[in-house]
């Protein structure tokens, strides 16, 4: 488990993640109090990886979790009953 606001990806690990995301990429951004005082709007980020790098780079706290990543795929774990198949192999 890695703490995402300790130790933050940078940008090359967010372009692995998003290129192996099994959910829309646009969800990978947490469209929250933070993200509406940042003046963001969640249209900028629909099917758009690079826009989503870009934002989670220069705001990691926006990054939706919990994230699990393994070689061959990535997904949200939201809803929670995602994860434990997903940690499963499936």
């Amino acid at each position: 488990m890695i703490s995402y606001l300790k130790q933050p990806p940078d940008r090359a690990t967010l372009e692995a993640i998003v290129a192996k995301l099994e959910d829309p990429v646009e969800d990978l951004v947490r469209k929250d109090a933070k993200f509406e005082k940042l003046g963001l709007s969640p249209a900028d980020y629909i099917a758009t990886p690079a826009a989503v790098v870009d934002v989670l780079v220069a705001h990691k706290e926006l990054m939706q979790r919990p994230l699990l990543v393994r070689v061959d795929k990535a997904i949200i774990g939201r809803p929670k009953d995602r994860v434990a198949p997903f940690l499963h192999g499936a």
